[in-house]
């Protein structure tokens, strides 16, 4: 590890890993994947999906009675795919892998089977699962929808730094644009396991890892997850896995060109009549500015901008797990995106969670339950 820079101390982690920690990469894995490609949901009303979809600026690529796909406006394919089913739940990530070649040597070490998707999407897949039962698609060589038009960022004058003169400023009170997928979020009860096999399978190293309270040496119990394309900047998150004490999709983000698209979008939602979970504010972990929203289904859904990006020669950083460690600024995390909103059935599923992994084979155990219950109150 010595021809890497070192950690991101003074960004904002407390320090590097100690002797013996979690390196937060693998040695020799299966492949890299280069991004995440799509989520894949099920959901009773595609009326209503479609209809929160365009308030929160996705564009729609095609719509049949059994299904919905929608898509952000920078070049790829779809974004989200969305099927009827009869209830709510997240099916499952896709992500990129380099070309068809890596989906062979996945299929391989795997027993797996290389299957082509549908033509509406096109190229190849490798389904997998991962340790704590989430399903993985690996895809390649799928279709590439054109470029559309984004909204423009804005010109700013800073201070004695003028950029913009007789022009005023007035972002329209519309849906923020969004321009595509960043990253997605899990809670596992096995997180430890489910980490090695993304780091040891799909290549992903760590940018940031969380550990609990007085907890140190028992590792870490979230982390924030990039893709290592080498010299080329990643996001520093693609995917983040937290421990808890039930296997759960916590929230997706999507790219929007800056802050006046993204809280003149939130006003739209508003004006709308849909929730806010918790903005604005500017995140510590990868800096984004954020804005959460609730969709018609529960789930949690965010727009971002201006967000940290990576290459593969940054080590990660350590820092102890607070709900005021969420943000830079902004309100307080709220008590709906911790999942203490008693007003949410998925807080009743999750506190049944407590008593059910806690029986359970995961890494779950009652030291961890008592860390996670600090966490809302630090």
């Amino acid at each position: 590890m010595s021809d890497h820079r070192g950690t991101h101390n003074d960004l904002h982690s407390e320090q590097g890993a100690l002797p013996g920690e979690h390196p937060g990469r693998a040695k020799n894995p299966v492949i890299k994947v280069r991004d995440i490609a799509w989520l894949e949901f099920e959901k009773p009303d595609l009326d209503k999906a479609e209809t929160f979809a365009r308030a929160f600026g996705f564009s729609t690529v095609s719509r049949t009675p059994d299904a919905l796909q929608l898509r952000g406006s920078l070049a790829g394919p779809p974004c989200v795919i969305i099927r009827r089913a009869p209830r709510s739940r997240f099916v499952a990530a896709a992500f990129h892998a380099a070309d068809s070649g890596d989906l062979l040597r996945l299929a391989e070490v795997h027993d797996a089977e290389v299957k082509k998707l549908p033509d509406s999407i096109g190229g190849l897949v490798v389904d997998l699962t991962e340790p704590s039962g989430g399903g993985v698609r690996v895809v390649a060589d799928v279709n590439v929808l054109p470029e559309m038009d984004s909204q423009d960022a804005h010109i700013f004058n800073f201070g004695g730094d003028v950029s913009r003169v007789n022009a005023t400023q007035r972002p329209p009170r519309e849906p923020a644009r969004v321009e595509r997928l960043g990253h997605v979020v899990l809670q596992t009860t096995k997180y430890r396991e489910s980490l090695d096999w993304y780091l040891d399978n799909l290549g992903l190293i760590v940018s940031d890892f969380k550990f609990l309270k007085g907890q140190r040496h028992l590792g870490s119990t979230m982390s924030f997850i990039r893709c290592d394309r080498g010299s080329q900047a990643a996001d520093h998150h693609t995917l983040a896995m937290t421990l808890g004490p039930t296997n759960r999709y916590v929230h997706s983000a999507y790219q929007v060109s800056d802050i006046d698209a993204l809280a003149a979008g939130g006003q739209y939602l508003l004006d709308r009549g849909y929730y806010r979970s918790w903005g604005i504010g500017r995140h510590i972990e990868g800096s984004q500015i954020f804005d959460y929203w609730r969709d018609p289904d529960g789930f949690l859904v965010e727009h971002f901008t201006d967000g940290d990006m990576f290459d593969c020669t940054l080590e990660p950083g350590w820092s102890v797990m607070t709900a005021s460690g969420l943000a830079q600024w902004g309100p307080p995390a709220s008590a709906d995106f911790i999942g203490a909103n008693p007003r949410r059935p998925e807080t009743f599923r999750e506190l049944r969670g407590f008593f059910t992994a806690l029986r359970g084979d995961n890494e779950f155990d009652l030291t961890r339950l008592i860390g996670h219950l600090k966490v809302a109150r630090s």
